[in-house]
Formats: C-alpha cells, structure tokens, sequence
C-alpha cells in the first residue's frame, strides 16, 4: 500500500465511494461487460432489463432475473466490509450502481443505492413492499393478484430525485473520491464526475486503466488485495 494514498484515506472526512460491479466480482456475482460478463453471455440482456420487457413479457422479465441476478448466497467481501466501515465512522459515502444488496449485510451506513436494489421488492398494484423471498416463489402478489417486481431502475425508467439529490450532494461535499470495480462509462452515473468538488483527489482503483480530463491518481491492481491492505 503506498504510503501517501494510505495517508489520503486517514485524513479525508468525507470520503465518497463510487463503486460498480467490480467490487461484487470476488464474491461470485457476475458483472455486466467482462467476458464473463451477463451482456457477454446473453445477447438480449437489455432487453431482459428493460421497463419493456417487465410489462410487455413479465414472465420472460421474470425468469431472466431471477435465474441470473438473484445470488442470495453471496456474501460480502473485503471492499464492501472496509468501505463500510469507513462509512460508519461517519467518514465516508457509498455511492454504487450494484443492486445486490452487499453493501447492506456489511452493515453500511451511508448508502445511496443508485440503481436500486433487487431485494426489495413491492407490487405494481396496492405498492405493498413483498418478501424477496415470497417474490422467487411467484411474481404474483398472494395479497392482491398484482404484479411483483423489484425495486430498480430498469432500461427506459428514470432514476429516483432523491438518490440523484444524495449523489449530488455527497461529490460535492467530498474531500476525497475513490472510484471501484467500474469503468465509469455508463450514464447518467458517469456524470456524477461533473459534480464533483474540484479541490478532492480522486483516486482509481481498477484493473483497467481510465481515462479523464482531470488529474487522477490511477492504481491499477485487482481492488480486492488493495482494500485488503487499506487499514481502516
């Protein structure tokens, strides 16, 4: 661990995290664009995620999510445990595009969940919020015949003002950025960036090399032996 990013992470007070699908890769949830990745694997995949789909062909929406995004035996791992702590030593915020949901089993405080989060789950009809678990059993909900669905942000559905407000207001208050497990390519996430208080170094920390127009400090390792050694 270099000393002078250690030393960055021990005197920031409003460190915010932007965090993508990296960050859930070593606990064995599948990202999106990777080899390996679900968009690689299924050619229609956007369409599968899309506000289309769910209500032209639920049952099709249904099937593909459940099979491929549902991993409820995953479990955190050492980013998702070392941002969280710093977040509830009231230092930090998670901003993160996962849905999975690990950010909260590693007890996370400040957690703005930007596109949603897979296990909560409500009805289309009366918007009662369902157990996740009644949700894999059937995508009808027993109370009123509606349909289930859970709660993020498909391909064509706008995002929720107040996670754009928390998001927004976290980059502009922060005295440090730290950038995990995403390519910060997709938008409207990637124009959080343009928020951003121009006096906080950012920090990357990825496999792959990025590319900004501002000046960054690039650590190009896997995240999980760097958080590994980022005493908090």
């Amino acid at each position: 661990m270099d000393e002078t990013i250690q030393r960055a992470f021990e005197q920031s007070k409003r460190i915010v995290f932007l965090t993508g699908a990296g960050v859930s890769t070593p606990s064995g949830i599948p990202d999106y664009r990777s080899n390996n990745g679900l968009y690689t694997h299924h050619k229609n995949a956007e369409y599968y995620l899309s506000h289309s789909c769910l209500t032209q062909e639920p049952d099709v929406f249904y099937d593909y999510v459940k099979t491929n995004l549902y991993k409820p035996d995953a479990k955190p791992n050492v980013i998702h445990e070392k941002q969280a702590v710093l977040t509830q030593q009231d230092r930090a915020t998670i901003v993160t595009q996962n849905i999975d949901n690990l950010y909260r089993e590693a007890g996370a405080k400040h957690l703005v969940e930007f596109h949603g989060n897979l296990y909560r789950v409500y009805c289309q009809k009366c918007h009662q919020q369902v157990d996740w678990h009644d949700y894999l059993k059937s995508p009808v909900h027993e109370g009123c015949g509606g349909q289930l669905r859970p709660d993020v942000v498909l391909y064509e559905e706008g995002l929720n003002e107040a996670n754009i407000s928390n998001a927004v207001n976290a980059m502009e208050n922060a005295d440090l950025i730290v950038i995990t497990g995403t390519s910060m390519r997709v938008y409207p996430f990637a124009g959080l960036l343009d928020y951003r208080n121009p006096m906080a170094p950012v920090i990357v920390i990825n496999n792959e090399p990025l590319s900004f127009s501002f000046n960054f400090e690039m650590v190009q390792e896997d995240a999980a032996k760097f958080y590994d050694q980022l005493k908090v």
